[in-house]
């Protein structure tokens, strides 16, 4: 009876899984892909309120690691819909990302704003639906800032290092980047743009227009590829 009952609660444990970490590994033509989702904030190192939807970056940073080292997972697809938050700990996850021997690849739901738009390039390959959209802005803090030349120096670091790796990560280069974040007229009370699922695409910031299929079908057709060229050697 006892064995029946740990077996139940293995199976819920299981099935509850997705709800609780924001991720699930999925079979795709006897290929096993896992899925981990990025959404509302950023959550770096204070904790934001509990109405506050978060991406935690000390449970994301462990499940890549375990993604990278795994055996038996052969692709990673993260799904993308935050509204920014905490710029040191999304490019963290957005480095972590970027070194990845697994085949990965992203995809933009609803939106990529601010610090999401490193997490979005730092994939193999970056898909955005049409109806997305990307928000790039300058880098900006809340709180206490103090008026000294170290907080602007700070602030321009900080920007060049997210400038410099959106560059090395997708086609669109440096200075086109900068016009997109300080172009006036387009955010209320800010500067910035807002790109759509397209406009995205031709300025060179997103890979590529496409859906769920599109990126799982990448991910598929790398993982082939990956396995010839094994078995060929």
């Amino acid at each position: 009876m006892s064995d029946n009952t740990d077996e139940k609660e293995e199976v819920q444990d299981e099935q509850s899984s997705p709800f609780e970490t924001g991720s699930i590994t999925v079979e795709k033509s006897g290929h096993f892909i896992h899925c981990l989702t990025v959404i509302g904030q950023i959550e770096g190192h204070y904790i934001l309120p509990s109405q506050n939807k978060t991406t935690k970056y000390e449970h994301v940073i462990p499940q890549l690691v375990a993604i990278e080292e795994s055996k038996e997972i052969e692709g990673l697809l993260i799904i993308l819909n935050t509204v920014g938050g905490d710029v040191e700990a999304g490019l963290a996850i957005a480095e972590l990302l970027s070194t990845m021997k697994t085949p990965t690849a992203s995809l933009v739901l609803g939106g990529g704003h601010s610090i999401g738009v490193p997490l979005a390039v730092s994939c193999k390959k970056s898909f955005i639906v049409p109806s997305a959209t990307m928000t790039v802005h300058p880098v900006r803090m809340n709180g206490t800032v103090l008026g000294v030349p170290q907080t602007l120096s700070y602030f321009e670091k900080m920007q060049d290092r997210i400038v410099r790796f959106i560059e090395t990560n997708s086609a669109i280069t440096a200075d086109e980047f900068r016009k997109l974040m300080m172009k006036t007229g387009e955010l209320i009370m800010d500067v910035g743009t807002v790109l759509d699922g397209e406009d995205a695409v031709e300025c060179g910031l997103i890979d590529e227009l496409g859906g769920l299929s599109d990126a799982l079908g990448f991910l598929e057709g790398v993982i082939e590829v990956s396995e010839s060229a094994a078995h060929s050697s």
